[in-house]
């Protein structure tokens, strides 16, 4: 399928979301805005009904000839008559792809000649945490999945066979978004090149609810297109032209959308699994005493090449982490204390990441894909979470570093090359991330291993050295190493 097919094969959700004028009686005169609204919309979706007659009465009849269309697939008394019942169908929220079109059911049934298709999304809502919508558009394809033999899987780099993004306006096809309460997605055919993408209009108001525009039902819909469904005159469809919103707990595909993927795809059989043989009881060995584990060496604080695991500021004293160990440097006392994480925080054994929320008095400490709430030396009830609750995409399992910056109400969360800016009073990360460190922090490197703030400077760590950054103008005050925290000289 060539990249114009694919362009014509284009489903667009359109929804009028505001309140809609009155549709006028049967014995009402229709105005002439009505008129130029049902034109337009016969154009859009019903512009492939051929017309009869001569040239001089094309016009007339192709209106009429593609209202009798639009009537008919609604079930609606097939006059070619423009009535009020007409307008209030046409009014309705509904899917943009044609409803009689050359393309129909998608000339040919273009699908994915492929076992496992790729998606991925390359720019979020900001109505929604990317862990929200990581997980509704996951579940969107799981409907499918779950009655196909097809796999979906989320990327995070390079081109998908699916691309997704939330934007507004132009956003880089032949198909602007016009703003709240108009379309609202698109997706195109299955094929090469564009094909399947999948683009959602960053102006509606997204959520997971029966409030706004329901992520969940108008992604699934937009998926049907992708892999190549059409629309349904089945009023219980999920592939229903007009938009209807359903209580999406324990959400399935309709019966009617089920049988029409399997028509392209097949039907997925559950492969039951074949029953391990037990294996042949042993005697009980007798217990070997296990020795203790061995703790870890201190670290060398005066060490030039010390690299730290983590810093922050915990109730104005800075604490610097390292294999299990912390430093913790005070202005109430002279000299620097070294004590075990665990002894202090017991099940945390070690220190990833740390910043301080200060305007919350708590800190929090990240040890893998765990996160702790800790105010001086009390965890706070209701940890360890995991770190997908801040919004991180699933192949982050590891933060390496994070700083409070207070003037923003940020937080910087740093994983390898790239970082995400956490919104503290939104409680979900900023849109268009992750950014390339080395892009929008120019001089500090290009990772960033521990990092904290102090006295209104932030300090960022790469391997043993570290810069002092200014952050409101951007800039890299001086370039020091960790070990002269530690009072090494």
């Amino acid at each position: 399928m060539d990249r114009h097919m694919v362009s014509a094969l284009i489903a667009v959700v359109v929804f009028t979301l505001c309140q809609a004028a009155p549709a006028p009686s049967n014995g009402d005169t229709l105005s002439l805005e009505d008129q130029a609204k049902a034109e337009d919309y016969l154009t859009h979706f019903y512009s492939d009904v051929p017309s009869n007659g001569s040239n001089t009465r094309r016009i007339s009849l192709d209106f009429t000839e593609r209202l009798k269309s639009m009537q008919e697939f609604f079930g609606l008394e097939v006059t070619g008559k423009l009535d009020s019942n007409t307008l209030e169908v046409m009014k309705k929220p509904r899917c943009g792809v044609s409803d009689v079109s050359r393309y129909g059911h998608f000339h040919g049934k273009p699908k994915w000649e492929k076992s496992m298709v790729t998606y991925r999304i390359t720019q979020y809502t900001s109505d929604l945490s990317q862990r929200e919508v990581d997980a509704t558009i996951a579940q969107a394809f799981k409907l499918y999945s779950d009655v196909i033999p097809l796999k979906f899987q989320q990327i995070y780099s390079g081109t998908a066979d699916i691309m997704i993004l939330f934007k507004g306006g132009h956003h880089g096809d032949f198909y602007p978004f016009d703003g709240p309460s108009g379309v609202l997605a698109h997706a195109n055919s299955p094929g090469p090149g564009q094909g399947g993408d999948t683009h959602f209009d960053e102006d509606e108001q997204w959520t997971l609810s029966q409030r706004g525009v329901n992520l969940l039902l108008v992604a699934a819909h937009e998926f049907g297109h992708a892999l190549g469904l059409d629309h349904s005159r089945d009023r219980s469809a999920l592939m229903y032209p007009t938009y209807q919103y359903v209580n999406t707990r324990g959400y399935q595909l309709p019966r009617d959308d089920r049988l029409g993927v399997q028509a392209l795809y097949g039907v997925r059989t559950p492969v039951e699994p074949k029953p391990e043989p037990k294996p042949e009881p042993k005697p009980d060995p007798k217990p070997e005493p296990r020795p203790d584990p061995k703790p870890e060496p201190k670290p060398d604080q005066c060490n030039r090449n010390l690299v730290f695991d983590a810093a922050t500021s915990i109730r104005r004293e800075l604490y610097f982490f390292k294999n299990g160990y912390y430093w913790k440097k005070s202005g109430y006392y002279r000299g620097v204390q070294l004590k075990t994480v665990k002894s202090t925080w017991p099940p945390i054994h070690s220190v990833d990441a740390a910043y301080e929320f200060t305007s919350r008095d708590v800190a929090f400490l990240f040890n893998g894909k765990e996160y702790w709430g800790v105010r001086g030396s009390t965890i706070l009830p209701g940890y360890p979470k995991p770190i997908s609750n801040f919004g991180f995409p699933s192949w982050v399992t590891q933060i390496d570093s994070a700083v409070y910056v207070a003037s923003t109400g940020r937080t910087l969360f740093f994983v390898k090359n790239r970082y995400w800016s956490f919104n503290e009073r939104r409680g979900k990360m900023d849109r268009g991330y992750p950014r390339y460190i080395s892009q929008d922090f120019p001089g500090i490197g290009s990772k960033v291993d521990a990092a904290f703030e102090n006295y209104g400077y932030l300090y960022f760590s790469d391997g043993a050295r570290q810069s002092e950054y200014h952050y409101n103008s951007r800039r890299v005050i001086r370039v020091l190493l960790n070990y002269g925290w530690l009072d090494c000289y």
